[in-house]
């Protein structure tokens, strides 16, 4: 009977069955390999910069993210991590940061056209987003004074005797005031949205962990309990002796 042997992959065989896994748009079984790849060639940053990649076509954003800061300590001096980390920042809309990490990219890449193009892009978007935050809560103020002014018109329509003019003024400029800060709000809100993007997700096991633990603390307090329980029982019993 021939002993056969199980050729183990090259951690380049596994890159390349990645790669492959990408071009067919099977992104989950390329971050297998990719990751398999890691185990064995963890130094190796070219396979951290794709899965990278792999991981932000999944929208797995904080993956993609620590994988391009990997591909950056691993390797600080390539245009690669850099790159990487801009393609998420950008699907992110942290746009700022993102044109920082291009323009770090371009340093390394100063000839690069695809580089060059994303970060013009990501100026443009970074610009565009600065100014419509920035003009939102006032659209809000401006809103609020248009119903401000609309019941002032109703009031003196619909009654006989218009309200004071004073507090009618009032009520527009708090209605305005509410209105920009339902504005300033929603940028707010918008921001923790995308910084919620690249946090890490939530730990499922921590619960099981902290239950596991509550459940040791519990038995370890029972049998202190129940050793307790049985010295008093122990004295009992000898005084019952000394008494017969």
């Amino acid at each position: 009977m021939e002993n056969t042997e199980i050729k183990q992959q090259t951690p380049e065989e596994l890159k390349e069955l990645g790669n492959q896994a990408v071009k067919g748009e099977k992104f989950a079984e390329a971050v297998l390999h990719y990751s398999y790849a890691i185990k064995l060639d963890p130094n190796n940053y070219v396979l951290y910069s794709n899965r990278s990649y792999a991981y932000l076509k999944m929208l797995h954003y904080y993956s993609a993210l620590e994988d391009a800061h990997s591909t950056i300590q691993l390797n600080p001096t390539g245009p690669k991590g850099y790159f990487r980390k801009a393609e998420v920042e950008f699907a992110t809309k942290h746009y700022r940061d993102a044109v920082k990490s291009y323009e770090q990219a371009l340093y390394y890449l100063p000839h690069d056209e695809t580089v060059k193009g994303a970060l013009i892009k990501a100026t443009a978007m970074y610009i565009s987003d600065k100014r419509t935050l920035e003009q939102i809560p006032w659209v809000g103020s401006g809103i609020g004074i248009v119903i401000g002014v609309l019941l002032v018109i109703l009031d003196y329509i619909a009654t006989a005797k218009s309200t004071h003019p004073l507090l009618m003024a009032f009520i527009t400029i708090l209605i305005s005031l509410i209105g920009y800060g339902l504005g300033k709000g929603y940028c707010y809100y918008e921001i923790a949205q995308r910084d919620g993007l690249i946090q890490p997700p939530p730990n499922l096991f921590e619960e099981d962990d902290s239950d596991k633990t509550n459940k040791n603390d519990n038995s370890k307090g029972k049998s202190k309990l129940g050793a307790r329980f049985t010295k008093s029982q122990a004295r009992q019993r000898y005084k019952k002796g000394k008494l017969s």
